[in-house]
């Protein structure tokens, strides 16, 4: 029985038989004159044969331009930057000069995949020095650092957008953390970049935007911030998950009066670790697991106070540190297991914090607010480029966006009463 060929082996035919032939003449597949340049060479001029002959209405080596006059009118060639490296193409002409192409347009030196590509460099920390030269070494093409700068700035359009983008009516979650970048404005200085981060009630990630501050993280600075997400839409929020930022609570309570506030449990952990000698932090993590792992909030309290005992007098700075946070610290004790499982922590947002902080990291620092948001903006862009994420984030969430419905009754389907 004959086998039964492929159902795209026709397609494959000539490309094997291009390949052959590379293969024979010793042409590389990339490269300078490699087998792809060649080919994007090919397939851009007949795409552009095409143009010109829909809008003249002949083809080419036929008499034409009757009504009109316009006839071909030779052709200028031109070297385009593409995703395998410079292509230098014939561009046909008109003889009245009306002929735009869209393929490759007048002025145009580079294809959209290689802005695309620039783009993704920059998002993953890249300098415009370091996509220059990685274009040069990998593509062998020449591209300045004014214009990949250029390129990037593109996405600015885009992040005013977003940043003003309508929102959900009520979010179950709402997690805010910062990621600190150095700004080199007139001398390096840290400065923080907020980023608030919601589930919806479908279970989807959604970031709702990025905040330069300015050191005053106070309650103004908050309310601000809160007022232009209420005001863009997000008339509820069930639960506001943060780092004991000063300030916080009483903007959270004035935007949302029936929001809970829940303090983030890895950052209490992490700022206790500050207080203590490398040494004892194994020791006081378990020491204060049976205080959040608690089944209720008097429970908590007991094994808090038999850790005061055990480690206050050594450390009398992380007791305080948990005293002055308690209030905002033990609402999800309260709180089905599943939804515990999910807000406890702001888990949800650490992995898109580690992905800026890789970004932020590679740059070193900025010249101004601008560039730095540019760059948290193309990283957060970036994120789950196959959408296997979104899928994980639904999973997860399911069960407790259902403890949510039930502990929240009749909040997560419409906003609250003003």
């Amino acid at each position: 029985m004959a086998r039964k060929k492929p159902e795209n082996s026709t397609d494959r035919e000539p490309v094997a038989r291009l390949v052959g032939q590379a293969r024979a003449e010793g042409v590389e597949l990339v490269g300078e004159n490699g087998l792809l340049g060649r080919l994007t060479k090919l397939v851009l001029e007949s795409a552009l044969e095409g143009e010109i002959t829909d809008h003249l209405g002949y083809d080419e080596h036929e008499r034409g331009g009757g009504e009109t006059g316009n006839t071909r009118n030779g052709s200028r060639s031109k070297t385009v930057i593409t995703e395998v490296g410079p292509v230098e193409i014939t561009v046909p002409r008109d003889r009245d000069g009306s002929f735009e192409p869209k393929i490759v347009r007048k002025r145009q030196r580079r294809l959209s995949g290689v802005d695309e590509m620039v783009i993704s460099l920059a998002a993953k920390g890249l300098t415009t020095g370091e996509i220059s030269a990685h274009l040069a070494e990998v593509y062998g093409a020449d591209v300045s650092k004014q214009t990949i700068s250029t390129i990037t700035d593109k996405v600015l359009e885009g992040m005013t957008e977003w940043q003003n983008r309508p929102l959900d009516p009520v979010y179950p979650v709402i997690f805010i953390d910062a990621v600190h970048v150095k700004l080199r404005e007139g001398q390096v200085a840290n400065r923080p970049i907020y980023v608030a981060l919601a589930v919806t009630v479908d279970g989807e990630r959604d970031i709702l935007g990025l905040w330069a501050g300015d050191g005053g993280e106070g309650a103004e600075f908050w309310l601000h911030v809160l007022t232009e997400i209420k005001n863009r839409g997000a008339a509820d929020a069930l639960m506001v998950v943060c780092d004991g930022l000063k300030g916080l609570p009483p903007a959270i309570e004035a935007v949302w009066p029936q929001a809970v506030v829940q303090t983030c449990v890895v950052h209490l952990l992490r700022a206790s670790f500050r207080y203590a000698a490398r040494r004892h932090w194994d020791a006081i993590a378990k020491a204060l697991k049976p205080v959040y792992t608690a089944p209720t909030e008097a429970a908590a309290l007991e094994r808090f106070m038999e850790f005061a005992e055990l480690w206050g007098g050594r450390y009398p700075a992380i007791v305080k540190l948990w005293e002055d946070a308690w209030a905002e610290f033990v609402p999800f004790l309260n709180f089905d297991t599943e939804i515990r499982r999910v807000i406890c922590s702001t888990n949800a947002i650490e992995s898109v914090n580690a992905r800026i902080r890789r970004a932020v990291k590679a740059r070193g620092h900025f010249p101004n607010e601008q560039a730095a948001l540019k760059c948290v903006y193309m990283a957060i862009m970036s994120l789950d480029p196959t959408g296997k994420g979104r899928k994980r984030w639904i999973t997860r969430w399911k069960a407790a966006l259902n403890a949510f419905a039930i502990t929240f009754e009749g909040r997560l389907t419409r906003p609250p009463d003003n």
